[in-house]
């Protein structure tokens, strides 16, 4: 009964009203015993998680220009589990999945740190489908214009293709998104149905594979 009550108390929902969109937020710590668990608990908890899933989700749906129910991903609930594995994170079916071995090493700024991996998981529940470089670039440009992009990324004008996925694909989305202010959220809004290459060329007049060579060159590279 005692475990029962204490795994009650780690299970707070949250309910985010934005319109009549309502989402309700799941934290749950199931590697309470590791050391990663443990600095969970007393470094970061449920409650600051929660808020910081809705403060993320407000961004997101932002960033999009989502001012809309019928714009939005029909999603009631999210949850977000920590657990005992290895890794940092992952997300499928709604769920984000965090390694507690992660939480547990991080040496910055702890909040900074996962906020910034969590921002990258809550687009995955929010974005629209699409082939695995883009989806990951648009979530790593959705972490990087809300200033949470590591020392560690790429710099501007790296990689060695556009479709690289993560920091490589953001900072190239970013260079299309300050050709044409709002880029990635009409990108994302295009990819409910399917995807495209052909919709750079829709939107910024180019072939993404001209508009990647600009972008090596504004760069030297």
């Amino acid at each position: 009964m005692a475990n029962l009550g204490f795994f009650l108390s780690s299970l707070l929902v949250l309910a985010a009203l934005h319109g009549t969109h309502a989402v309700e937020y799941v934290v749950t710590n199931r590697a309470e015993t590791t050391p990663g668990g443990v600095r969970f608990n007393n470094e970061l908890g449920v409650d600051y998680t929660r808020e910081t899933m809705l403060t993320a989700t407000n961004f997101i749906w932002n960033l999009f220009q989502q001012s809309n129910d019928a714009d939005k991903k029909s999603v009631e609930r999210v949850s977000l589990f920590v657990d005992d594995m290895e890794g940092i994170a992952y997300t499928s079916n709604n769920e984000i999945h965090f390694g507690a071995n992660y939480i547990g090493n991080i040496t910055a700024d702890i909040k900074w740190d996962f906020n910034g991996v969590l921002y990258h998981e809550m687009t995955h529940i929010w974005q629209w489908s699409g082939p695995t470089g883009v989806v990951e670039g648009i979530a790593d440009f959705v972490r990087l214009k809300a200033d949470y992009a590591p020392s560690h990324w790429v710099q501007p004008g790296g990689g060695d293709r556009w479709d690289e996925g993560y920091s490589v694909t953001a900072r190239f989305l970013d260079y299309c998104n300050g050709l044409r202010d709002g880029f990635v959220a009409e990108l994302n809004k295009k990819m409910r149905d399917s995807y495209s290459d052909n919709y750079f060329v829709e939107l910024l007049g180019k072939t993404v594979d001209q508009l990647w060579s600009d972008y090596k060159a504004q760069y030297g590279n």
